[in-house]
């Protein structure tokens, strides 16, 4: 099936999400559409799923316009959606989520006909590789299956056009190799897959073409040989720098130490179980693990939002365990919350004021009981030349800015005073390429000024180009800890809960596609990302990576030719490459939360 969008424009009041967008996807092509959070990606794909109506512009399937009121109309159109949080019913097996919707009946009083469905799942599962039982109940799976169980309840509606809204956002590595054979699977037989992301790796391991949405708008295509350090340019405006340039550590005494610490959550369930770690002053220590493995637990306990059940959490030989959030604060601990908008910032507040909510009663903003707005404003300025907040000025409400710039008056606001620990949760989350690379740079360094910094993230390419020490969280639980240089593979294995010498054997075993591609870039000494020599972390990976090549079979193959292709793409005229390396800088508008 041949889907192409005419002229597609979509608005919200006076934001203009999608502005008269075309794109065309070829029967059996795996189409990327790439783009910053707030590009306007997804709003584009609930248009074409009619979740949402377009206000002008035309959907063709096959050279005929059509008109879909709901996701009902799509469907029975042959277009299918998996949505980046999953639509599934915990407490109901996979055959029972996969046949809502279309429930087969028998008898004469039209009960459900379990076993039909049942048959349905295993038939599927076999013809596409999907391998998914039908009895099991989708609580007790895997993300990675759950994500099978969408595209399966897709795929029983016979859908020949098939979209997947950021399907990698909660994978390990070896669970992306999976969706990437499925989705070749899907192609071979003819299906369709409009693939969106932000994550540029992804895109060339996966996509037969690319296209790139900015502001709402097609801003060029690429072809999948295009480097990561183009397609970023495209997706900013900008040249960017991908690489961290950091120096070793140098760590020093232990700043924060956690000793055996449990904590629950709101319906009384142990998520954080007896975890101990220390981290020194002068190191960046990241917690890996898929979302929902306890970080966010770990982190309110840390910061005072949650009481822990038990043990101890010590800063400089003081245990903070139940202290408030203002005594903590106090001690010298910065916090980068994971919801900017809802813990970070308010939104009603002008940059200025927000630039001092947890300094505002301080002798240098504040007299007895009045603000001191003059030495407040001046703070602002400062601030906003310093961290690089684009605002036209510091009395505007935080509101109006993009979500890096909000995440730049969050960042400025922490790293704004001596700090002994520095907490960084989803730090770069909903935040264009540009100002990821200079959040990156501030970690760095505050980490050089000899700040104890702790990183939860749940990007693997974050995780990997700061840390200096790696934990890995699974269930509750530290399994494991890794050094700086640690591959890919190595950390995705111990998210999926394999202990940390295993998962160090299995990767020299077997690398994963996206850990190839860090292979060739580490042996390439990093340039694409636009550093020279690129980093710490390319020459670790290519010594360790080095004593695995052999028993790969296809690894030295697959990166000549990948080598090649970018190559040729660096050495051709490309117009939509200059386009986008000569654009004006631009941040993405994503305050309104709607689009991504």
């Amino acid at each position: 099936m041949r889907l192409e969008l005419q002229q597609i424009t979509k608005r919200f009041g006076s934001l203009t999400a999608n502005d008269a967008i075309d794109l065309v996807v070829e029967p059996g092509d795996i189409h990327a559409l790439l783009g910053e959070n707030g590009a306007g990606k997804s709003t584009l794909m609930n248009v074409l799923y009619g979740m949402y109506q377009p206000d002008g512009g035309q959907i063709l399937l096959d050279g005929v316009p059509q008109r879909f009121t709901g996701p009902g109309d799509a469907l029975a159109a042959g277009i299918g959606m998996v949505h980046q949080h999953f639509m599934l019913v915990p407490v109901f097996t996979v055959a029972e989520n996969v046949m809502l919707g279309h429930e087969w009946t028998s008898g004469p009083f039209g009960r459900l006909d379990r076993r039909t469905a049942r048959t349905r799942v295993r038939e599927l599962s076999e013809q596409y590789g999907l391998d998914v039982d039908p009895d099991a109940l989708v609580a007790d799976l895997p993300v990675g299956v759950q994500q099978r169980v969408e595209i399966l309840k897709a795929l029983l509606g016979e859908a020949k056009v098939l979209i997947l809204d950021e399907p990698t956002a909660v994978l390990t590595p070896q669970e992306i190799d999976d969706l990437i054979r499925v989705m070749n699977e899907l192609r071979s037989g003819g299906t369709s897959i409009v693939f969106i992301t932000h994550k540029l790796r992804e895109v060339r391991a996966i996509a037969d073409r690319i296209t790139v949405i900015r502001r709402g708008k097609v801003v060029g295509s690429a072809e999948p040989t295009a480097s990561e350090a183009e397609l970023a340019a495209m997706m900013v405006g900008r040249n960017v720098s991908l690489v961290v340039d950091k120096p070793p550590a140098a760590p020093g005494a232990v700043a924060l130490e956690v000793r055996e610490l449990t904590v629950a959550d709101d319906r009384g369930q142990v998520t954080v179980d007896g975890v101990s770690f220390s981290v020194a002053g002068g190191e960046i220590v990241a917690l890996a693990g898929v979302q929902g493995n306890g970080q966010e637990e770990l982190v309110e306990a840390l910061l005072g939002l949650r009481i822990p059940r038990a043990g101890a959490i010590v800063i400089e030989g003081a245990d903070i365990a139940g202290s408030s959030i203002s005594e903590i604060l106090g001690r010298g601990v910065g916090f980068v919350p994971e919801d900017r908008q809802h813990d970070g910032i308010v939104g009603g507040f002008t940059v200025a004021e927000n630039l001092v909510l947890d300094l505002y009663d301080r002798p240098d903003f504040a007299r007895g009981l009045s603000l001191r707005l003059d030495r407040i404003a001046d703070n602002a300025r400062a601030r906003v030349a310093e961290f690089d907040i684009r605002t036209p000025s510091v009395e505007l409400p935080a509101a109006t800015l993009s979500g890096g710039n909000q995440q730049k008056v969050v960042i400025a606001r922490e790293m704004s005073r001596p700090l002994r620990v520095f907490i960084a949760s989803q730090p770069t989350r909903g935040v264009d390429v540009g100002a990821q690379e200079f959040i990156h740079k501030r970690i760095v360094a505050e980490r050089d000024n000899g700040t104890a910094v702790v990183l939860v993230s749940t990007e693997l390419d974050e995780v990997l180009a700061l840390a200096d020490r790696i934990l890995v969280m699974y269930r509750g639980r530290i399994i494991g800890e890794l050094p700086a240089g640690a591959s890919r593979d190595e950390v995705g294995l111990m998210m999926a809960g394999v202990p940390a010498e295993q998962a160090v054997a299995e990767a020299a075993e077997r690398h994963s596609l996206l850990a190839e591609q860090d292979l060739l870039l580490a042996t390439e000494g990093g340039t694409e990302g636009g550093t020279e020599g690129g980093s710490e972390r390319a020459s670790q990976e290519a010594q360790r990576a080095g004593s695995r090549a052999e028993g790969t079979e296809g690894d030295s193959e697959r990166a000549s030719q990948e080598a090649q292709g970018r190559e040729g793409t660096e050495q051709a005229d490309g117009s939509s490459t200059g386009d986008a390396t000569t654009a004006p800088p631009t941040e993405l508008d994503d305050r309104g939360g709607t689009l991504r």
